[in-house]
């Protein structure tokens, strides 16, 4: 069943909510609200606005607006649009205590892509009464998943700053975020490119396909490891390999392509690749174009190993092991060296008094979801001394 969107803009009238740094949360509560409106209807996802004007509406007011139109289905999603205040900085998604985080989740995600800064996603109960929500939007409408996004915090210039800039960004990584969570096709903007992985993908394969690096392409999505799941939505962000930074080398006496790539850490075909190369032939003085490449790591192979098994742990295919080791068969021998393609760095932090894992996840500039993940973590609980795996 398709979902229908409520897009509630927070505010209104004479109830300028939260002000500060040339801010008013109820003017850009109301244009962000706009704009998803107007993207939503771009894509056909059928979708209601509770004010699209300089209005004052009670919290009650609202719900009425929203049940006139869509009763108490529960296919209804609802999307509060606020502005934050409180001395922190970053957006926030709170969820309600009824519904899983898995929406709020892909929000933060998507705004993260984006170049926003998320400060996290987390549902707050009323201290008077804990088994229920704190805001009315979200306890008085038990029948929807609703969520409301704080986009920044007002007296936080920084946020300020970003916002003024960046609100139409935001704005349409929500879209885009509905788009994927409700399983809607997502139409980009004009300029944009993105990709949905098909089966048989992997990192490396959709950076060589569009001239990247997998370390640009996993920054671009805020991805830590290099697993992807069909129908995932990846941003393909624009190649920095013009920019006159890369490394070119000129072909010597006696060079080859096998000789070149080596002496880089690259495969041959990713040299021939990223050089529109169609034969291994070169000319002396030939300048070549060297991808640019992530902290190669290297894996040591161990009794039991095979290239299926070691190509899956890091979620490549066994075609591209062999290509970036220039292997011709499956045989391995106990002891040997194999290049990851793609492979980021990995550090070791140890716990400390006052440590949490969104503090470290900030400090790193992942997600708390991947250290857990890393560090087969399965509640939020830290110990002073546990030592954490910090992937990315």
């Amino acid at each position: 069943m398709a979902k229908k969107i409520v897009i509630d803009a927070g505010h209104g009238g004479s109830d300028s909510g939260n002000v500060g740094n040339g801010l008013v949360e109820k003017e850009y509560a109301l244009l962000i609200s706009n704009y998803i409106k107007r993207r939503l209807d771009d894509l056909g996802i059928e979708n209601i606005i509770t004010r699209n004007s300089d209005r004052e509406l009670s919290i009650d007011e609202r719900i009425n607006i929203i049940q006139s139109v869509y009763g108490l289905s529960d296919d209804v999603i609802v999307i509060s649009n606020h502005l934050n205040s409180g001395g922190e900085s970053g957006l926030e998604v709170i969820y309600a205590l009824r519904d899983p985080r898995d929406f709020a989740e892909e929000i933060a995600e998507q705004v993260t892509t984006a170049g926003g800064v998320v400060n996290k996603y987390y549902q707050l109960r009323d201290p008077e009464n804990t088994q229920y929500d704190y805001y009315d939007i979200i306890k008085d409408t038990p029948n929807y998943e609703t969520v409301m996004i704080e986009y920044g915090y007002v007296d936080n210039q920084e946020d300020a700053d970003r916002l003024k800039n960046n609100y139409e960004k935001y704005a349409e990584a929500v879209v885009r975020a509905i788009a994927i969570y409700t399983g809607t096709q997502y139409v980009p903007l004009p300029g944009d490119q993105y990709y949905i992985v098909q089966a048989g993908d992997s990192l490396w394969k959709i950076a060589t396909q569009y001239g990247i690096s997998v370390d640009e392409l996993k920054k671009a999505n805020n991805l830590t490891s290099n697993i992807l799941n069909i129908g995932q939505l990846l941003f393909i962000p624009t190649s920095d390999k013009n920019t006159g930074t890369e490394d070119v080398y000129i072909v010597k006496a006696g060079d080859s392509l096998w000789k070149i790539a080596n002496q880089y850490g690259v495969s041959v075909d990713e040299l021939k690749s990223y050089n529109n190369l169609t034969s291994d032939l070169l000319s002396i003085g030939q300048k070549l174009k060297i991808p640019g490449s992530s902290t190669v790591q290297e894996y040591v192979v161990k009794a039991g190993d095979s290239l299926w098994k070691i190509a899956n742990q890091y979620g490549i295919s066994v075609d591209e092991l062999k290509s970036y080791n220039n292997l011709t068969s499956n045989l391995l021998s106990i002891g040997q060296k194999l290049k990851i393609p793609g492979s980021s760095t990995v550090q070791e932090y140890v716990v400390k008094a006052g440590d949490s894992l969104w503090k470290i996840a900030n400090q790193y500039g992942v997600s708390v979801d991947n250290i857990k993940k890393a560090n087969n973590l399965t509640s939020n609980l830290l110990s002073i001394g546990q030592k954490l795996i910090i992937s990315g």
